[in-house]
């Protein structure tokens, strides 16, 4: 077997499923949105330095910087911070760690829930940062989370499986 096929099937990892949700529509939303935060995250925790922060396609994007940006996103959305200069949350600095982000990335997620669990309606505007305009549903946010973190997690999927085969959530 070549080496680099005997790597990748060493480092495959088995698939799972669908995550099991409450009965309503916010635990269902939730769930969804949980199992794909868990998954980017799985997919930055082990990865060494430098290749965590190593662009894999021509855009520069890394695997550290897509969790850094997930983070921004949620504050964005669930807690009304705002980002400031959008571009640059893709980007770690040389002070991001690994850990740092990771830990950064579960506290934000962590205090977003909240903001979701105490939300009674999700036609009511989620909270907002400062912007024209009026703020989105909590369901419209719930939504574009889900896209917004399903589509890095297609990303962080193919950066991880660059770096060292690993494939499967």
């Amino acid at each position: 077997m070549h080496e680099s096929s005997a790597r990748r099937s060493r480092t495959r990892r088995k698939e799972t499923g669908p995550p099991a949700t409450g009965p309503d529509e916010k635990a269902t939303l939730r769930g969804f949105l949980d199992y794909l935060r868990d998954s980017v995250a799985d997919k930055v925790a082990g990865v060494p330095e430098p290749q965590v922060r190593t662009g894999g396609v021509p855009s520069g994007t890394s695997l550290l910087g897509l969790l850094k940006h997930l983070a921004f996103v949620e504050r964005f959305y669930f807690l009304g911070e705002d980002a400031g200069d959008w571009p640059a949350t893709m980007r770690p600095s040389a002070q991001d760690t690994i850990d740092g982000v990771l830990a950064d990335y579960r506290e934000t997620v962590e205090r977003a829930n909240r903001v979701i669990d105490t939300c009674p309606d999700l036609a009511l505007p989620a909270p907002r940062a400062p912007r024209r305009g009026s703020a989105p549903s909590m369901r419209w946010v719930l939504v574009h989370m889900i896209e917004e973190t399903g589509r890095h997690a297609g990303h962080a999927d193919i950066l991880r499986e660059q770096i060292d085969g690993s494939t499967g959530r």
